[in-house]
């Protein structure tokens, strides 16, 4: 809005570890998402904000990893000019990455040029729905958005007690054979000397 010029660079500024661990975490991302909802923001502005949050995703619990990676992937529905940080064939390493995570200005923090990586790298998270919700940006983004009101105010205690709730995929295989020996030989130099129970 022309009468706030810094809005959008202070709601940018917001954006660090805590929000994730924050009391009003979801008026915060619920007020983030209708911001963010215009679709005549700069692209440069919408790829800081995805960029940021998906490098504080790398940190954050499960409980706001499910709620966030949803976020990132209706701020990409939105704005088909972001979609090249998901479809950029070889994004930059850590090291190389051009985003610039300390700039406090998004016009000057370079979102644009990189890539989301590390939407990459939470693929492989070791949570089963944290990994789902990441593989998303690798399937077609013209899908309606998704509604994240449901996902604001979920708790690691609800998460906890989804996972509990879930039947198993089959029968778990199980270690039956006592390990001998610290080589798995029963009449090595530590099995004569030491028993593991």
């Amino acid at each position: 809005p022309s009468e706030y010029p810094d809005f959008y660079r202070k709601l940018y500024g917001l954006l660090d570890p805590s929000v994730f661990h924050v009391k009003y975490r979801a008026r915060f991302f619920h007020l983030a998402d209708l911001f963010l909802s215009s679709s005549h923001l700069p692209a440069y502005l919408v790829a800081a904000f995805a960029k940021r949050l998906s490098r504080l995703a790398l940190t954050a619990p499960p409980e706001a990893l499910l709620m966030v990676l949803p976020f990132i992937c209706d701020l990409l529905r939105r704005h088909p000019a972001c979609r090249v940080l998901v479809h950029r064939p070889l994004g930059p390493e850590l090291d190389a990455d051009p985003y610039d995570p300390e700039e406090e200005d998004p016009a000057k923090s370079r979102a644009l040029e990189s890539s989301l990586w590390e939407l990459q790298a939470l693929q492989r998270h070791y949570h089963p729905e944290v990994s789902q919700a990441a593989s998303v940006i690798n399937q077609a983004l013209s899908v309606p958005e998704v509604s994240i009101a449901p996902l604001l105010e979920l708790t690691a205690f609800e998460v906890f007690e989804r996972d509990l709730k879930k039947k198993g995929q089959g029968s778990v295989p199980l270690e039956f054979i006592p390990a001998r020996g610290l080589l798995g030989q029963q009449d090595d130099f530590c099995a004569q000397h030491f028993t593991l129970s």
